[in-house]
C-alpha cells in the first residue's frame, strides 16, 4: 500500500476555508443522537446488570459484550457502506442503537442485558463507520484537526454529561427512565439522516480493511490509541464499584470527558499548524499517569485529579492518531480508516473492561489500576517510532 498525504499537512497552504457548513451541521444531530444513547447507558447498564443480581463479573460482561459486537460490527461497515450509501446504513445503525434499550425496561436478567448489549454495539459500530466517514469527507483537508476537534466537541457532550447522568438517573430515579432516554435519542437522530449527503467524496486509490490492517503507517497510531482506550473502558466501567466515595465517582465522570474534549481541541488546532505527529508520543505517558493516579481509590482527591490527567493524555491522542491516520490515505481510504480506528477504540475498551475484572477480582482494584498504567506503556515503542512523521510509504 502507498500511503500519501494531502493537504491536511501544515505545509498546505494559508487558506482556510469554511469549517461548518449545513451538511455538517445537520450532520451533527445524527452525532448527538448516537452519542447521548450511547454513552448515557454506558456505566449505566454494567452497575445494573450488578445490581440485578448478575455477579461480580456482570459489569466486565456487559461492557465486554458491548464491545465485541462493535468491534464485530465497525469491520463489516464498510462494505455495508459501499453497497447500500450513508444514509441508508447510518440509520440502521441508530435504529439498531436505540430500539433494543427499550428490553431492558422489562428485564434486568443477564440474558437480556448480553443481548441487548450485542445489538446495540452493532447499532454503535454501524453509526460511527458510516457517520465518521462522511464527517470525514465534510470537513475541509486544510482544517481536518480543528474539524475532528469540533467533531470531538460535539460527540463529547453526551459523554461529559451522559455517563454520570445515567449512573445518577439510575440510582435515584429509577433505571427505565434511562433506558428510555437512551433509546429515544439515536431513534429521534433518524430523521435527520435524509437530509445529508449519501456518499463521500471517493478520490483517490480505494483502501480496503486489508490493506489498512497490512500498513505500520495506519497501525501504529491506532495501537498507541488503543493503549489509552484500554484504560477509557475500565474507568466507565469500574470506576463507580472501586470507588467508595459515589460523589468522587461523579465528578470524576464529568471531569474525565470535560479534560479530553478540551485537549481534543487543543490538540487539533496545534495539529492544524504544526502537525498531529508529534503529539502522539507525550499523550500516551500523560494518559498513563492518570490511570496510576486513580489506585489511590481512598482519596477522592487521587481520584479525581486521576481522571482530569488521564481524560487529558486521551483526548490528545484521539485527534492526534485519527488526524494523522486520515492525512496517510487518499479519500477513497476514510472508511478504512475510520473502521480501523474506531475498532482500536472499542475493541480495547471491551478487553480492558473484561481483562480488568479478571485481574481486580484477584489483586484489588488499586493494583489492578496501576497494572494497568504499565500495560499502556507497553505502546510507547510505536509512538516512539512514529514521532514526528507525518507521511510514509509503505
Amino acid at each position: 500500500m502507498t500511503t500519501t498525504i494531502d493537504s491536511s499537512s501544515p505545509e498546505a497552504g494559508s487558506v482556510r476555508p469554511p469549517l461548518v457548513t449545513r451538511a455538517l451541521l445537520v450532520r451533527f444531530v445524527s452525532l448527538l443522537g448516537s452519542s447521548t444513547g450511547f454513552n448515557l447507558l454506558l456505566s449505566a447498564v454494567p452497575l445494573y446488570a450488578q445490581e440485578s443480581g448478575g455477579g461480580e463479573h456482570a459489569a466486565g460482561l456487559a461492557t465486554g459484550a458491548l464491545m465485541l459486537a462493535t468491534v464485530v460490527g465497525e469491520l463489516a461497515t464498510p462494505a455495508l457502506t459501499a453497497r447500500y450509501g450513508y444514509r441508508w446504513v447510518l440509520a440502521a445503525g441508530l435504529v439498531l442503537l436505540g430500539a433494543p434499550a427499550l428490553l431492558l425496561t422489562a428485564s434486568g436478567g443477564m440474558a437480556v442485558v448480553v443481548a441487548v448489549c450485542l445489538l446495540r454495539g452493532v447499532g454503535f459500530a454501524i453509526a460511527l463507520v458510516a457517520g465518521g466517514a462522511l464527517t470525514a469527507s465534510l470537513i475541509p483537508a486544510e482544517r481536518r484537526g480543528e474539524g475532528l476537534a469540533l467533531v470531538g466537541v460535539v460527540s463529547g457532550l453526551p459523554s461529559l454529561f451522559g455517563l454520570p447522568i445515567g449512573v445518577w438517573l439510575g440510582q435515584h430515579v429509577g433505571w427505565g427512565w434511562v433506558f428510555a432516554i437512551g433509546a429515544a435519542a439515536p431513534l429521534a437522530a433518524v430523521a435527520s439522516v435524509p437530509a445529508l449527503p449519501d456518499r463521500t467524496r471517493a478520490a483517490g486509490p480505494a483502501v480496503g480493511l486489508r490493506d489498512g490492517l497490512r500498513s505500520g503507517a495506519l497501525l501504529r497510531p491506532a495501537t498507541v490509541f488503543a493503549a489509552t482506550a484500554l484504560a477509557a473502558g475500565i474507568i466507565v466501567t469500574f470506576l463507580p464499584l472501586a470507588v467508595p466515595s459515589g460523589g468522587a465517582v461523579a465528578v470524576a465522570l464529568l471531569v474525565q470527558p470535560g479534560a479530553a474534549t478540551l485537549a481534543r481541541w487543543l490538540a487539533g488546532r496545534h495539529g492544524d499548524r504544526r502537525g498531529s505527529a508529534g503529539l502522539v508520543l507525550p499523550a500516551l505517558p500523560v494518559a498513563a499517569a492518570g490511570v496510576l493516579l486513580l489506585a489511590w481509590t481512598d482519596s477522592p482527591v487521587a481520584v479525581i485529579a486521576g481522571a482530569a490527567v488521564f481524560g487529558t493524555g486521551f483526548g490528545i491522542a484521539q485527534n492526534a492518531t485519527l488526524a494523522l491516520m486520515y492525512a496517510r490515505v487518499p479519500p477513497a481510504g476514510y472508511g478504512t480508516v475510520t473502521a480501523l480506528w474506531n475498532v482500536a477504540y472499542d475493541g480495547a475498551m471491551g478487553i480492558g473492561a473484561v481483562a480488568f475484572g479478571a485481574v481486580a477480582g484477584g489483586t484489588g482494584y488499586p493494583w489492578a489500576f496501576a497494572l494497568t498504567a504499565a500495560v499502556m506503556l507497553a505502546a510507547l515503542a510505536p509512538a516512539w517510532r512514529d514521532r514526528g512523521s507525518v507521511a510514509v510509504a509503505e
